[in-house]
């Protein structure tokens, strides 16, 4: 199966803000994690998939490491630095935050499609490495 590339125009800004405001929930999610450890844990194990939280140890471990990992890739995705690797890290910790609190639960539908919300516009930037060049005088005089 040949992957066909299509060449569109975007504003360089409308992405640089869509970077800017995607990051933001992750930022302050990653301080939730760090610094209100216990109260995370807490809806882990209430959440009927907790199990999950636990699957590589210690909930409280989970929680530190998807903090910090929320931290570190999500001030990366919003000054641009590796953005596409940024948008993989924060995907792959999305997926089990997602299947673990909001999966199952029946009263929390919205939160649930919040982090599919979110999760499209990481896979945005994980599909489409995006690097903003600046023209060359050649380009710039035609």
């Amino acid at each position: 199966m040949d992957q066909k590339t299509t060449t569109f125009e975007v504003k360089k800004s409308s992405v640089v803000i869509l970077r800017m405001m995607l990051s933001g929930i992750f930022i302050v999610a990653s301080l939730n994690h760090l610094f209100n450890v216990e109260k995370t844990v807490s809806r882990i194990e209430q959440a009927n998939f907790g199990a999950i939280g636990e699957l590589l140890g210690s909930p409280e471990v989970a929680v530190i490491a998807s903090g910090i990992v929320m931290l570190i890739a999500g001030l990366a995705l919003l000054v641009g630095f590796k953005t596409k690797w940024s948008a993989i890290l924060l995907i792959l910790v999305l997926i089990p935050i997602t299947l673990t609190i909001q999966v199952g639960q029946v009263q929390s539908m919205e939160p649930l499609f919040k982090n599919i919300g979110l999760a499209g516009g990481l896979l945005f930037f994980a599909m489409n490495d995006i690097q903003f060049r600046k023209k060359s005088e050649s380009t710039l005089n035609k």
